[in-house]
């Protein structure tokens, strides 16, 4: 497993955090998912409710937007609670 040390700047130039744990989109697909690790060159994602995870090129994911951010959320409190 290879760990990335710096954070990626996105193509706005804006810095990008690939840590475990983070929450970021996947520009080709638009998908919000939780870094769960690094694998060789890629960024492996799972979706904040859960599931199966995908491989990411690092230039492609971006921060989430506020909406995007909140909207992991509630659907996270709402997997919590049955709904």
């Amino acid at each position: 497993m290879v760990t990335m040390t710096s954070p990626t700047p996105d193509t706005d130039g804006h810095t990008v955090s690939a840590d475990v744990g983070a929450l970021v989109v996947d520009r080709r697909n638009g998908k919000v998912g939780v870094v769960m690790g690094h694998m060789g060159l890629y960024v492996q994602l799972r979706p904040p409710r859960g599931g199966r995870e995908w491989n990411v090129p690092p230039e492609d994911v971006r921060p989430p937007t506020p909406t995007e951010e909140l909207s992991a959320k509630v659907a996270v409190a709402n997997r919590r609670w049955g709904r």
